[in-house]
């Protein structure tokens, strides 16, 4: 929850104001909206948001500042935060005297956290607990059965959150650990690809919300588990698309034409069309900025039906680590000496075509490379 910070905090010289009277609770709360926010909380109302800065030894500013980057409307001076809200006050504000965070830094932390934990939370309402919580008999309420459920669920789904967050920590700091210096852990060489359903706008026209919904789902779900297990990390999702990265240029095109290869043999799911780009790649707060992504994108639109488009840079290194071939015609002639020479002629997974080149907007005029496997129409088995 954030706080109103007018007419509150401390003035020019030090003084702080008195605190302004707080609002009266609203009569029209739901008594069992209380009851679940104290169970999910672990603590009751008590401070007012003045209250809560002041217990917490910070000013208003900063206060509203980190609840405002965390996502929540602006309660006014309502009774409305806990014991939590001000130790976790404390505690943010705690690392910046220390030195450990700068306040810029620290808000920054606030609002990362914010946004990934409010899809999170919405999420497990939305298709998790609604599923849970229908009445088991005739005549029970959804009221009656919410918050037992509830109660047995938190502590579990608390230390699985604890669990995984660590776990993507520790994979993380890894992927920092391994970059050659400190500019690449922030500017790093990335491939970085999106995926995009042919004519979803078209499908929203069509078909039902429930369809839709069922259709999107499984979209995001399948990719995200392509992309987990041949070692990329998903980005972001965007109901008809999906960005991912990968740290080479090898994991990112198998990941596509995995991608196209399963969404092709699923007679629910419309075409798919993949754009890829290697080079330098900002990251902040989990996403990805810069030229490389925004080349991705472009390439994806221009991107024939279930095909993988590729950039030259990418092309380059494909062909560098040896995973395609410079043309089909040196290929021949590596395997026509290997031959000669008695030995295993050289395998490449991929094979890379030129296409037209073509202005982008934004980008100017690029080369688009077509990726496919090697004996799928891409090149000699």
């Amino acid at each position: 929850m954030t706080v109103d910070d007018t007419g509150s905090g401390a003035d020019g010289d030090g003084r702080v104001d008195p605190e302004p009277a707080p609002d009266s609770a609203d009569p029209g709360e739901d008594p069992l909206a209380l009851r679940l926010e104290g169970l999910i909380l672990g603590a009751e109302r008590r401070y007012t948001p003045f209250q809560a800065a002041r217990s917490a030894g910070v000013s208003m500013e900063l206060a509203s500042r980190f609840w405002r980057a965390m996502g929540f409307a602006d309660i006014g001076q309502a009774k409305a935060l806990t014991e939590a809200d001000v130790l976790a006050l404390r505690r943010l504000a705690g690392l910046v005297e220390a030195g450990l965070l700068s306040e810029a830094m620290a808000v920054q932390v606030a609002r990362s956290t914010g946004q990934t934990t409010a899809r999170l939370a919405e999420w497990q309402i939305d298709s998790f607990l609604e599923g849970l919580t229908e009445p088991p008999e005739p005549g029970m309420t959804r009221t009656e059965v919410t918050y037992p459920i509830v109660e047995l669920l938190l502590p579990e789904l608390q230390e699985f959150l604890v669990y995984v967050w660590r776990r993507q920590l520790a994979a993380s700091a890894g992927r920092v650990i391994q970059a050659g210096d400190d500019e690449e852990m922030v500017d790093r060489r990335l491939a970085v690809g999106f995926a995009d359903l042919v004519g979803f706008t078209r499908l929203t026209r069509r078909m039902e919300e429930e369809e839709l919904g069922e259709l999107v789902e499984a979209f995001e779900t399948t990719s995200a588990d392509l992309v987990a297990a041949r070692g990329g990390r998903l980005v972001k999702t965007l109901g008809d698309e999906v960005l991912y990265a990968a740290d080479d240029a090898g994991t990112a095109a198998e990941i596509a034409l995995l991608l196209v290869e399963t969404m092709a043999n699923d007679e629910t799911m419309p075409e798919l069309r993949v754009g890829i780009a290697f080079g330098t790649v900002t990251t902040r707060m989990g996403d990805v900025f810069g030229t490389t992504v925004n080349l991705a994108s472009r390439l994806t639109s221009i991107a024939p039906k279930d095909a993988v488009l590729v950039d030259t840079a990418f092309a380059e290194e494909l062909i560098r680590t040896r995973d395609a071939p410079a043309s089909e015609a040196a290929a021949a002639e590596e395997a026509a000496a290997a031959e000669k020479e008695g030995e295993e002629p050289p395998v490449y997974r991929f094979a890379l075509q030129p296409m037209w080149q073509r202005p982008v907007r934004g980008l100017g005029v690029v080369e688009p490379w077509l990726l496919t496997r090697r004996g799928s129409g891409g090149g000699e088995p």
